[in-house]
C-alpha cells in the first residue's frame, strides 16, 4: 500500500507512518494540496490519502476529480472535534481519525479502507491444488486470470503470485474496474497530458506506467467498457499505452493479472467482452472453489479471524467451541471468505466466556445461524428429497422412479413443464408415467395445485 500524508501532521502520525511502513507500505509526505497534486500525478501515486483537516479537503477533492485521479481519502485532527469529523466526511473523506492514534485503530482504518489484507489461509485439498499451480506460474511473465465468486479472495491470490515472482520488489498496483466510473478509468489506467479535457493542468500518470517493472491487477475486468477493452488489449499486445491527448506511444514492462467474478464466455457470447482480450488475459486460469466446496478451510480461516480481530479489539482469544466449529461448517457462506470474516468479527464481540459459541455466530441482523428460518419452498424440497431418498433398500427401481415424479410435480405445484425440466424428461415422458400411475389408483397432483386428487390431469 502506498501511503500519502498530506499537511503538517509528521510528528503526530508516527505511529500510523510505523504501522503502514511494518506492512509493508511506503509513505510520502506532502506538505500542502499542491505538492499532494503532484504526488498524485508523478507516477508513483498513492492508495491512500491521509489528510490534516486543517487542509480544505472540499477542495482537494475537487482537483482530484477534475484531473481524474480516484484514490481514498482519510481525514485526521488532533482533537475529537465531531463538527470537524463531520465536516470532512461531507466534504468527501472516508473516514476521521482523532490524534495522537491509537495504533488499532490506524491499522483497522488503513485496512478497510485500502482492502490491502495479503494473508492467504487455506488447508482444504480444492484450494491447495489452487495454490501449487499458482506456485508454478509465478516465476512467469504469463498473464493470469483469477475467477471466482465474490469474496473467494481473488485479490489475495493475486498478491501472492505477484509476491512470489521475479517482480515481487516492484510496484502491485490494483484497480477496481467496477468501483471507478466509466469516464474516469481511462485515464486512471493510461494517464492523460495536460490539457487533454477540462481540468487536465498538467500531465498524469496512470496505473500502467506507475505499475511498470511490476504487476497490475485489473479487479473485476468484465465490468469494463468495450472501447477501453481494446486499448487494454493493444496495451498487452505491443507493450505500449497511449496517454488520453498524448500522441507518443509510451512503453511499460508489466505483468497483468485480472479477476472477474463472472463467466467472461458468457460475455463474450453477449458482446459484452473481447474474445480476443480474454484470450490475451487467459494464459493461465486460476478459478478459486467456493467457500462451501472447501468445508476444511472454514475452521482454518475461521479461526485466524478469531485470533485476528481479538487482537484488533483488545479482548481474550477465545477458540470455537465444537457447538460452533458445526454451525460454521453447516452454513453455506454465500458471501464466501468475507462473509464468514464478518460473521467471526461479530462472533469475537459477542462471545461470553471461554469459548466462541453457537449463541455468539449471528447473521448481521442478530439471528442465529443455526436457528434461522428455512424458506417454506426450500423446506419442502429438503423434505420431499428426504422422503424419496428414505429407506431405499428393499424398494424397486420403479417404486423409487414413481415417488420421485410424484413428489417432484408436488414441489411443481402439478406443473407439469417444470417438473420435466427438474427430472431431466421430456413433458410426453412425464404424461405417460403419471396417466400410467394413475390407471394403478395412485393419486395424482392436479395442474396448479399441489393438492393430490385421484384422477391424472395429462
Amino acid at each position: 500500500m502506498r501511503l500519502l500524508i498530506v499537511g503538517t501532521l509528521k510528528g503526530q502520525l508516527t505511529t500510523a507512518t510505523k504501522i503502514a511502513m511494518e506492512n509493508g507500505a511506503t509513505v510520502t509526505h506532502a506538505e500542502d494540496i499542491e505538492l499532494a497534486m503532484r504526488v498524485a500525478r508523478g507516477g508513483k501515486g498513492a492508495d491512500l490519502l491521509l489528510v490534516d483537516v486543517a487542509i480544505d479537503i472540499r477542495d482537494l477533492v475537487m482537483r482530484l476529480e477534475a484531473e481524474h485521479i480516484h484514490v481514498p481519502i482519510v481525514a485526521c485532527g488532533i482533537t475529537n472535534d465531531a463538527r470537524a469529523a463531520v465536516a470532512a466526511i461531507h466534504a468527501g473523506a472516508k473516514e476521521y481519525i482523532p490524534l495522537p492514534p491509537e495504533p488499532e485503530l490506524i491499522a483497522a482504518v488503513l485496512a478497510a479502507v485500502a482492502n490491502d489484507s495479503r494473508d492467504l489461509i487455506y488447508r482444504d485439498e480444492a484450494m491447495a491444488k489452487v495454490v501449487k499451480l499458482a506456485q508454478q506460474i509465478a516465476g512467469s511473465d504469463a498473464s493470469v486470470m483469477i475467477t471466482g465468486e465474490s469474496g473467494t479472495g481473488k485479490e489475495v491470490l493475486a498478491r501472492y503470485v505477484h509476491s512470489r515472482s521475479a517482480r515481487a520488489k516492484k510496484p502491485f498496483i490494483s484497480v477496481n474496474c467496477a468501483a471507478i466510473p466509466e469516464h474516469l478509468l481511462e485515464s486512471e489506467l493510461f494517464g492523460h497530458e495536460k490539457g487533454a479535457f477540462t481540468g487536465a493542468i498538467a500531465r498524469r500518470i496512470g496505473k500502467f506506467e506507475e505499475a511498470t517493472g511490476g504487476t497490475l491487477l485489473l479487479d473485476e475486468i468484465s465490468e469494463m467498457d468495450v472501447r477501453l477493452q481494446s486499448k487494454l488489449l493493444r496495451a498487452i499486445q505491443e507493450r505500449v499505452i497511449d496517454r488520453v491527448g498524448g500522441t507518443k506511444p509510451v512503453p511499460v514492462d508489466i505483468r497483468i493479472i485480472a479477476t472477474s467474478n463472472r463467466n467472461l464466455a458468457d460475455a463474450v457470447r453477449e458482446g459484452t467482452f473481447r474474445e480476443d482480450l480474454l484470450f490475451r488475459l487467459n494464459v493461465v486460469n486460476l478459478k478459486i472453489p467456493a467457500l462451501r466446496d472447501r468445508p476444511t478451510d472454514v475452521l482454518e480461516l475461521a479461526q485466524h479471524f478469531a485470533r485476528k480481530y481479538a487482537n484488533a479489539n483488545g479482548v481474550p482469544v477465545r477458540p470455537l467451541s465444537a457447538e460452533a466449529r458445526k454451525v460454521l461448517t453447516a452454513n453455506r457462506w454465500q458471501g464466501n471468505v468475507r462473509e464468514l470474516e464478518n460473521t467471526i468479527h461479530r462472533s469475537v464481540l459477542m462471545a461470553q466466556g471461554d469459548e466462541i459459541g453457537p449463541e455468539a455466530i449471528l447473521s448481521p441482523d442478530g439471528d442465529r445461524l443455526d436457528l434461522a428460518k428455512t424458506a417454506p419452498a426450500v423446506a419442502h424440497a429438503t423434505l420431499a428429497a428426504e422422503q424419496v431418498t428414505r429407506a431405499l433398500v428393499g424398494r424397486t427401481v420403479a417404486d423409487v422412479e414413481r415417488d420421485l415424479i410424484l413428489e417432484t410435480l408436488k414441489h411443481c405445484l402439478g406443473n407439469r413443464t417444470h417438473a420435466a425440466n427438474i427430472l431431466g424428461i421430456s413433458i410426453r415422458t412425464l404424461r405417460n408415467k403419471l396417466n400410467e400411475y394413475a390407471d394403478a389408483g395412485q393419486p395424482i397432483p392436479p395442474p396448479g395445485s399441489g393438492e393430490a386428487r385421484g384422477v391424472a390431469a395429462a
